[in-house]
């Protein structure tokens, strides 16, 4: 019974393997139902001539949960005017059990046969894959719609283009990038390659046109792409999708589009615009439109006529009526496919436009002076889905005007934001400077902006302006002394008010200087009074001031001697200049809180041996890097800031000291990065490292590394290990060149390796990039179907085809073979990856006769997460000869 049962698992073996001959292109997708719960879409095309498309009604999933469904096909149908290819569907619903990141994946035997750029596609599995981050402070997720099909055809010698056609319905970013297309088990295909081309094969990362420039050779083939969604800068989805191409030979060129390039729209208004697309060759030529604006539930938009068909050339219109529902932050993509009416295949082309979608202003922004700030009031935005709005300001009026496509408010505009506002009905908002009041006399311009949940802005609102009375003290001075910088002094200088109401405040007047520890007002103490209007100037000599180990911060506030208190000026700190020495540098940066802008800083420096002090750079950042200085010499600093308020009548320019600091530089930098590339030895069993230091130019431009170098350090990590380790070190052959290191005495090419450069003092780098040597870096495991041991040595041994073009070791931990004769008796067992079978019954040593063997060979590979083992289950025919 054991030999009958023998024959016939091999049997039942070959069938299933050339009924599941069947797969052409594959994708998941999903969309949200409610809570942790998705619907996932499973779409499939496959051979229709194949008897696995009848029998595949369900399709198991992996949810990446620790559970598995099988899905049911609900659409199974051929695609009409398209030979042997069907369209199959399976859906059904899943819950997750928390929020995190989900890869949901399928794995379907096999391919169909005959793919140019897959190696015996017709063993090789589809694998698709999509994942999904479910995260409730980034909102619930809906994957793309792909809404052009991932079969289509090209010619040889003629450029190709294919676009996805991808729809986000929830307004994210979206970008794409070719992958290598996977099988069992998601690895990705040994021995796969792009589609060889005369020049390009690539794909537009943000419009996702697949480009092929041209194609060499007549067959199909098969490609992936990703397309990830992004949001608030964050991924949180992508769907792989893989697809076939048909490359045949024809004459004809594909059609041509001409229409508008990216426009933008302002929501409620409708938007038209024309495209013609002609065919070269004068064939009949249709042209159609997807993509995001036609697939809106409210004001969807259309073209007309649809299709538009006709000889030679062809015209249509877009229309798009649109509204605020239609606002968002990414721009919707209206794709429109020209086809031809070649023989014998019909080319396309793609025309991608980009359509921005705005919403319109705030209207009628007012400006209000009110005390110590300004009340602003605007009018309710257009659009009743705006959740709120952004409030800008800058001091003096701007003279902009935005752009056409132009929305928020940019910064070179010298706004800045300083509040959001929830609710569409916030109409108002006073503007106090957050509770410590604006600056008297200056005048503060605003402009509004509605916003949108997706980060998307309105148009900005038109310019308001206001300015409040000069009717308390301005400070314009906090510096250290300039008659005396060695003493830590501080000079505090303010100007009186000049549009006091004396009848509401009746003298006589004084005032009271505070100052504070830091730039934070947490615990002022009184420094002095004053009894005069024109008492406005004081050196703050106190003895427990140390300019130079913190800033100190000084309010002037004034009062009534009949009525009391009357206002404050704004805060105003002191300069303070921080350094950081360096190698051959030292690096400036310095700190203030003032009401006043600082428009420009100048660095005076004294060196060694110098007894005064020279200016040796400006700067209009606070940061400044000093390159002119040697290390272990002491250098000392001090900046001067210069600026001004918009109120005219105040002293122009500011000038304002810091303190002194003096430090002095030291060779502190470690080594760049360096670059490493691992190259495996699959015959000697060793892995060849290539290490260089960057390029200088790289080097040059980076001010936290350089590129000197003495030694470095190598690092590795073992199969199924989980940290690096410290395993030698190698000299630096030359700056310019690459150090070569050689890893044997592993069992194994399978590893990951990092470097990291050490320099003449000790400093050390970063570590390199981590690079991994997997199990298919060489070649795959595989076996013959015929050997002939005839001791004429060629082909006398039954070994791994890796064991001609390499050693199977470098890969493949150990094996479990059995050989079987046809009646089910074993002939020959091993561990040994090798095998090295010679022919003879491993019981009494006596040659086999010819025929055909069968064998089950459990194979214990290596891998980075450790020993993996896979099933080979096969036949080879023993061919003695003469």
């Amino acid at each position: 019974m054991k030999k009958v049962i023998l024959v016939f698992s091999a049997f039942f073996f070959m069938a299933n393997l050339a009924l599941a001959t069947h797969q052409r292109a594959a994708e998941i997708t999903y969309r949200h139902i409610e809570g942790l719960t998705f619907e996932f879409t499973i779409t499939m095309y496959t051979r229709t001539s194949s008897p696995a498309d009848d029998t595949r009604t369900t399709m198991p999933v992996s949810w990446d949960d620790g559970s598995g469904d099988e899905l049911p096909r609900i659409v199974f149908e051929e695609i009409p005017g398209v030979f042997d290819i069907s369209l199959n569907i399976y859906k059904g619903l899943h819950t997750f059990p928390a929020p995190g990141t989900y890869t949901v994946s399928v794995e379907d035997p096999n391919r169909n046969n005959g793919v140019i750029n897959i190696p015996n596609s017709v063993n090789v599995p589809m694998f698709i894959e999509t994942s999904l981050t479910i995260n409730p402070f980034l909102g619930y997720n809906n994957s793309v719609q792909l809404l052009n099909p991932p079969i289509d055809q090209g010619c040889v010698g003629k450029n190709f283009v294919h676009n996805p056609g991808a729809y986000d319905i929830d307004g994210d970013s979206l970008s794409y990038h070719l992958v290598v297309c996977k099988g069992g088990g998601g690895f990705d295909i040994p021995g796969y390659s792009y589609p060889k081309t005369s020049d390009i094969f690539s794909m537009n990362p943000v419009s996702g046109d697949l480009l092929w420039i041209t194609p060499v050779l007549q067959g199909e083939y098969n490609v992936a792409f990703v397309i990830e969604e992004w949001r608030h800068g964050i991924k949180i989805s992508s769907v792989r999708r893989d697809m076939q191409i048909e490359i045949v030979a024809c004459d004809h060129d594909p059609p041509e589009i001409i229409t508008i390039d990216d426009t933008c729209v302002l929501a409620g208004e409708f938007l038209q615009f024309d495209i013609s697309a002609f065919d070269p060759d004068g064939t009949s030529v249709e042209l159609t439109g997807f993509g995001g604006p036609f697939e809106q539930s409210t004001s969807p938009a259309y073209i007309q006529p649809d299709p538009a068909i006709g000889n030679d050339t062809v015209s249509t219109s877009f229309y798009w009526q649109t509204s605020c529902e239609h606002v968002r932050f990414e721009p919707y993509t209206a794709v429109f496919k020209a086809k031809d009416n070649g023989f014998p295949i019909s080319l396309v082309n793609f025309k991608t436009v980009f359509i921005q979608v705005n919403a319109p202003a705030p209207e009628n922004l007012q400006a209000d002076a009110l005390g110590n700030g300004i009340n602003l009031s605007w009018g309710k935005s257009q659009c009743e889905n705006a959740i709120g709005y952004k409030i800008y300001r800058r001091s003096g009026e701007s003279g902009w005007e935005p752009g056409y496509c132009e929305t928020g408010v940019p910064p070179y505009t010298g706004f800045r934001l300083i509040r959001e506002v929830e609710g569409l009905n916030t109409l108002s908002f006073r503007d106090d400077n957050d509770g410590e009041g604006l600056v008297p006399g200056i005048q503060y311009c605003y402009r509004v902006t509605a916003s949108f949940y997706d980060g998307a802005e309105s148009f900005a609102s038109n310019e308001a302006c206001s300015r409040l009375k000069k009717d308390v003290p301005i400070i314009t001075h906090v510096s250290n002394d300039s008659l005396n910088l060695n003493s830590g002094n501080v000079l505090v200088v303010w100007s009186k008010p000049t549009e006091l109401d004396t009848i509401t405040y009746p003298g006589p007047y004084k005032y009271i200087l505070f100052r504070n520890d830091g730039f934070v007002w947490d615990a002022p103490e009184e420094v002095a009074q004053f009894n005069s209007l024109n008492d406005t100037i004081y050196l703050d000599k106190s003895v427990n001031l140390n300019t130079n180990a913190r800033p100190y911060s000084y309010r002037v506030d004034m009062e009534s001697g009949t009525v009391g208190f009357i206002g404050s000026s704004q805060k105003a700190s002191s300069v303070f200049l921080r350094t950081e020495p360096t190698d051959g540098e030292v690096r400036l940066s310095w700190l203030f809180s003032v009401p006043w802008e600082n428009a420009q800083y100048v660095i005076f420096r004294k060196g060694p041996e110098m007894t005064t002090f020279d200016a040796v750079g400006t700067s209009i950042l606070p940061l400044y890097n000093d390159l002119d200085v040697t290390n272990e010499e002491e250098y000392c600093y001090y900046i001067k800031a210069i600026g001004h308020y918009s109120l005219s009548g105040l002293v122009d320019p500011l000038i304002n000291f810091s303190q002194l600091v003096c430090d002095t530089p030291i060779d502190n930098v470690p080594p760049c990065q360096p670059l490493l590339t691992v190259e495996p030895d699959c015959e000697e069993v060793a892995n060849e490292l290539a290490i260089q230091m960057p390029d200088g130019e790289i080097c040059d431009n980076n001010e936290n590394c350089d590129c000197n170098a003495s030694y470095f350090l190598i690092y590795y990590t073992p199969p199924g290990g989980q940290f690096l380790q410290l395993i030698d070190s190698i000299e630096v052959n030359d700056q310019d060149t690459i150090t070569y290191y050689r890893h044997t005495g592993i069992e194994s090419v399978v590893g990951c390796y990092s470097v990291s450069a050490v320099d003449s003092v000790g400093n050390v780098s970063n570590l390199s990039e981590i690079v991994c040597v997997g199990y298919d870096a060489c070649p795959p495991y595989e076996l013959p179907n015929v050997f002939t041991p005839n001791a004429d040595d060629v082909n006398d041994l039954f070994i791994p085809k890796t064991g001609n073009t390499g050693n199977p070791k470098a890969n493949v931990e150990r094996v479990d073979m059995k050989i079987f004769n046809r009646w089910g008796k074993t002939m020959y067992t091993t561990e040994d990856p090798q095998i090295n079978w010679d022919g003879k019954n491993q019981n009494n040593n006596t040659d086999c006769s010819e025929g055909v063997y069968y064998y089950v060979c459990e194979v214990y590979i290596v891998t980075l997460n450790g020993t993996e083992q896979f099933t080979i289950k096969g036949s080879v025919t023993l061919i003695r000869g003469r």
